[in-house]
């Protein structure tokens, strides 16, 4: 696969100064193309969610299996309605409380999008991104777009262009550079087809964020168990893994070192992902900063692009800092627990 992909630079503070370049990206979708654009999470991969032909170059650029289902992005409240069946009062509260923004609702699909997008369940996974950007494109498109990160199957998210140039480059249409991304974690999809909302990925906005709009909230014991067909985007499949292998260590900062050092006395070649607090103790390692421990919403901005620092060439394994589960804290460690090859715990 080898195709030109074209690249245009937009300012989010002033995107309504690049409609050209809205346009043309917009017509090669029309087409039937895939295109990149930036959303307040990470950067998706957008075709044309009711043309399985399309939806198929996604699956093809990315290398990724066709039985997982695609998020479908939209412009406006009202589109949501246009591709299911109905929408259950707890999801009004949801989209009436976090839309747009970082959540994505699973709703009963009324065939509107295309199989390859639902992975042929009968429900569809809708959100309405936050990104100036990422609006401007939906509502330029004739079509919701179906638009999952866009980066090759198994690598971390891109939250910045030129993560997508490295791995896409030469495989899609276009790509429209926004600058970085704000979140830097995907969103939170939650299934509102029951009695009860359940998580199937925690993501930008919390548990408990949730919890203060709908009271009970469930979580999916799937996110364990890789073994179903799944529901939602990041329940199957190594996700999100670095280069070199991610160790991923679940103790005190004793312990953490106690760590390190053995792997250098052996001679292995080691990176160090980490919070400030731990990384002013490694001065003289090779050690990457996400930010401060005490700050879980800063450590999920800088992730992604600290997985992807370490080159096979630097290093013979990362070790990376676990961190508490609470707010975003849990899309945090499961993101770097489908990452990690191995995981040390202290207790």
């Amino acid at each position: 696969m080898d195709i030109e992909t074209k690249i245009w630079k937009i300012n989010p503070s002033a995107v309504a100064d690049y409609s050209r370049q809205i346009d043309e990206a917009v017509r090669l979708l029309e087409k039937g193309e895939v295109v990149a654009f930036p959303t307040e999470t990470v950067y998706g991969l957008s075709a044309d969610a009711t043309c399985e032909q399309a939806v198929d170059k996604i699956f093809r650029a990315k290398g990724r299996p066709a039985d997982n289902p695609l998020i479908v992005h939209v412009a406006e409240y009202e589109q949501i309605g246009m591709l299911v069946t109905s929408i259950p009062g707890m999801a009004r509260k949801l989209i009436d409380r976090f839309m747009p923004g970082p959540l994505t609702l699973v709703l009963k699909s009324n065939g509107t999008a295309a199989k390859n997008v639902t992975a042929g369940l009968d429900t569809v996974a809708v959100r309405m991104p936050d990104h100036p950007v990422a609006i401007e494109v939906l509502k330029a498109s004739s079509v919701p777009l179906a638009a999952p990160s866009a980066n090759r199957s198994g690598r971390p998210s891109p939250t910045d262009a030129d993560h997508v140039y490295q791995d896409l480059h030469g495989r899609i249409g276009g790509i429209i550079d926004g600058g970085p991304t704000g979140v830097g974690l995907e969103s939170t999809v939650v299934d509102c087809t029951g009695e009860i909302p359940v998580i199937l990925r925690p993501g930008g906005i919390t548990r408990e964020q949730i919890e203060q709009v709908t009271g009970e909230v469930m979580v999916d014991p799937a996110l364990a168990d890789q073994k179903d067909q799944p529901k939602s985007p990041g329940m199957k499949y190594t996700h999100y893994a670095p280069e070199s292998p991610l160790w991923l260590i679940d103790g005190d900062d004793s312990f953490f070192l106690d760590q390190l050092e053995n792997l250098e006395q052996e001679g292995s070649r080691v990176g160090v992902i980490a919070s400030s607090e731990l990384a002013t103790q490694l001065l003289d390692k090779r050690v990457i900063s996400c930010g401060s421990r005490d700050d879980l919403k800063e450590i999920a901005v800088h992730l992604y692009k600290a997985l992807r620092e370490f080159k096979k060439s630097d290093v013979d394994v990362i070790l990376c800092e676990s961190f508490p589960e609470h707010g975003v804290g849990e899309a945090i460690m499961n993101r770097l627990e489908k990452a990690a090859v191995k995981k040390i715990n202290q207790f």
